[in-house]
């Protein structure tokens, strides 16, 4: 019974954003940790998140029931009910932003930003209408390490600025590449992805444009003075092998082994660049005043 109401919230979703949330935390608060704030901003992020993907269960289940990957979920087999599964999602989702306003507003309301992006904007209207859904979508994916940030911050400036950039610019490739390797779901489900409505080829082409504008973002936290050397130089690496990754994908035979390896190694890029913003912040250590002596 209670792994049903697990799955329904895709708790690997949820995993994966707390990495990015903790990156953000410990960017803003340059290694310190204030431990009632930090516990009340994973859990409220995760309430949030989980509230938002039980109504994307909820709202595309119609359409879950045509693609592989999704045809096994809780509510397309009818194991929650439908409005038991609105009156959960509505639940988490008041505890969540509730948490959030406790860590202070500002986190709140971008939690709340972030709940509406996704579930209103995306699932609700451009995911099945528009082309541009992904891009829309990618807004909501980059709130987690902003909220983060702002937990600890409290104020919404440059560097948060930044990691909206960096986090929203992943998502592009990252989702893009998905679409390509299960590429007959979104077909079977009508889905207007890039590589459906346009064509693989020209999807490549946007995977590289962003992969470049996600490179020159992420090296913008330690020139902003945020991040120190260290971070910088994973940054760059994780950016490199991702681009060359990707320039490959004009010569292979087999699109979906080379999307899928594309966005596996996406995940271990953020995830690297997550870990180094929580430990390798500008000023503080040896990478702050290696980076001093090289400027």
């Amino acid at each position: 019974m209670l792994k049903r109401y697990l799955l329904v919230t895709k708790p690997g979703i949820i995993f994966g954003n707390l990495i990015s949330v903790v990156g953000g935390f410990f960017l803003a608060s340059k290694g310190s940790l204030e431990l009632d704030i930090f516990l009340a901003t994973l859990v409220g992020v995760s309430l949030v998140i989980a509230s938002g993907c039980v109504f994307n269960n909820y709202i595309d289940r119609d359409i879950d029931c045509l693609m592989e990957r999704t045809r096994n979920r809780v509510l397309v087999q009818g194991l929650i009910g439908p409005r038991t599964t609105l009156g959960y999602a509505t639940g988490l989702g008041v505890a969540g932003v509730t948490l959030l306003y406790w860590v202070n507003p500002l986190s709140a309301a971008l939690g709340g930003l972030g709940f509406v992006v996704y579930v209103g904007l995306y699932t609700l209207w451009l995911k099945r209408r528009s082309v541009y859904g992904t891009l829309v979508g990618s807004l909501s994916g980059a709130t987690p390490p902003v909220i983060g940030y702002c937990a600890v911050s409290n104020e919404f400036d440059a560097g948060a600025l930044i990691l909206l950039l960096i986090f929203s610019l992943w998502q592009m490739p990252h989702s893009y590449a998905i679409a390509i390797f299960r590429f007959k779901d979104y077909q079977a489900a009508a889905i207007p992805v890039l590589p459906v409505k346009k064509g693989i080829a020209l999807t490549k082409s946007h995977i590289i444009r962003y992969i470049v504008a996600f490179a020159l973002a992420t090296v913008m936290l330690t020139f902003s003075g945020h991040a120190g050397f260290f971070y910088f130089a994973v940054a760059a690496l994780v950016s490199v092998i991702w681009l060359v990754m990707a320039l490959k994908g004009f010569r292979v035979v087999d699109d979906r082994v080379w999307a899928r390896q594309l966005f596996i190694f996406s995940i271990v890029a953020i995830t690297s660049l997550s870990l180094m913003m929580s430990v390798d912040v500008q000023g503080t250590g040896m990478s702050g005043e290696l980076f001093t002596l090289l400027k």
